[in-house]
């Protein structure tokens, strides 16, 4: 074909070819839409099982910085308490009832950044002492600003012993007779950002610890510890959410010896893991991982993805681990798990920080019911406040059914609906109030 003659061929066929698929289009198959890139879980149905809003303390002036919430009898009086971690005021606090209102009391000040407080009695006397994770800095930060303090009960109050310094941000510490010689050691997740590690501390007694590092990786949040094998001892589980969001555990041989173990990962660098949390939710004898997902708050801009919600890491022994998405809400940034209805299954409660908060209604606090067969149903709570970090289940209020709470972290828009500490007293099936 002369050039000429190719030349004609391509006038035709450029306005020919796009008429002929316009002419098409009735007899072709629709083509399947494209998923909203925010498809994220929005809103659920109310709940069934009724919950009473209160507010916990005084009303929230500013833009408040809570970065954790516990339930726990504090001073050994059989009444529980909450412990709440303030960045914004550098400190901890524990609202304790009288009748139907909650006293404030600041049982721990001159903490930089406070990211969680674990209560546990370190010096074997009895009494509850308080492991406090120092980040140094609330926003993103590779200084070697981290800390690891416990905090000694003592007649007078509580003595400051600095048990780990020179690291970077401290994201979570959590206890254990790692070594079995009848003390405690602590695990730690050193967040740090581009660098980071997970490490346990060896309790050599009278407030020393021998530092052990177990993995060299940034953005370790929290090192949930359990006997994940069976085989009598603890071992250490872990979530890295910078460069590869990676599971990890950490195999204990009894002594103190682990061997790491990297038990998923994941190719979606931007999935958000947010925490970890160690359940039995199948109820077979054996403690599961439950993974919130969620965090985008690298993003200028953050909405609800469609991988966003609760992954539930079902434990099918021999360090094998089954991956199950239970509930896609958008920003999800914490969980906890309980009996919330009573019927004796481990159901889950999540919190968002990161939803669509344009939209009225969107989901701040959900439930998932556990129908017994690890089958879960989402139920609203609360769409306000918004902006929330952690939650914690336990019963606050004495009256024998558990109760959801959970903290806010106020610093990204719309500052509406900003809250400090709210609980939601559980009642009956009927309604959410």
């Amino acid at each position: 074909m002369s050039a000429r003659s190719q030349l004609i061929l391509l006038l035709v066929l450029v306005p020919a070819i796009p008429l002929l698929a316009w002419a098409s289009r009735p007899y072709l198959a629709p083509r399947k839409p494209e998923p909203d890139i925010f498809s994220g879980g929005k809103a659920y149905p109310p709940s069934e099982l009724a919950f009473t809003k209160q507010a916990i303390g005084p009303e929230p002036t500013g833009l408040p910085l809570i970065t954790n919430v516990q339930v726990v009898d504090e001073d050994g009086d059989g009444q529980n308490e909450i412990l709440v971690c303030d960045a914004s005021l550098n400190q901890i606090t524990v609202y304790r009832r009288q009748g139907e209102e909650w006293n404030e009391e600041v049982l721990i000040p001159l903490v930089s950044a406070p990211a969680h407080v674990t209560p546990v009695d370190a010096d074997g006397d009895g009494d509850l002492d308080m492991v406090v994770s120092v980040l140094g800095n609330i926003m993103p930060d590779d200084s070697v600003i981290g800390r690891v303090e416990l905090f000694e009960r003592t007649d007078s109050g509580f003595e400051r012993h600095v048990i780990l310094d020179n690291v970077r941000r401290i994201a979570d510490v959590q206890p254990g007779d790692f070594d079995q010689d009848g003390d405690i050691d602590f695990a730690v997740a050193e967040f740090g950002y581009s660098r980071g590690a997970v490490r346990w501390l060896q309790n050599e007694g009278d407030f020393q610890y021998r530092d052990h590092e177990l993995l060299n990786a940034p953005g370790t949040i929290h090192v949930p510890v359990a006997d994940y094998d069976g085989d009598g001892d603890l071992d250490i589980a872990a979530i890295v959410s910078q460069d590869e969001e990676e599971l990890w555990a950490f195999e204990n041989a009894g002594d103190g010896t682990f061997t790491p173990r990297r038990l998923w990962f994941t190719i979606n660098l931007d999935l958000g893991s947010a925490g970890l949390v160690s359940a039995d939710l199948d109820s077979d004898g054996d403690q599961d991982l439950i993974l919130p997902a969620g965090d985008n708050l690298e993003d200028f801009d953050a909405y609800p993805q469609p991988y966003h919600g609760c992954y539930w890491f079902e434990n099918k022994g021999d360090w094998t681990f089954e991956m199950k998405r239970i509930s896609d809400l958008g920003g999800t940034y914490a969980a906890a798990a309980g009996d919330l209805d009573g019927d004796n299954d481990i159901d889950v409660a999540l919190v968002s920080m990161t939803n669509d908060w344009y939209t009225p209604g969107t989901a701040s606090v959900v439930w998932l019911e556990n129908d017994g067969e690890q089958n879960f149903t989402s139920w609203q709570i609360a769409s306000d406040p918004i902006h929330l970090v952690t939650v914690a289940i336990g019963d606050i209020n004495g009256d024998s059914r558990l109760d959801v709470l959970a903290g806010a972290l106020n610093f990204r828009k719309p500052y509406e609906r900003v809250g400090r500490v709210s609980a939601w007293l559980g009642q009956q099936k009927g309604g959410a109030k």
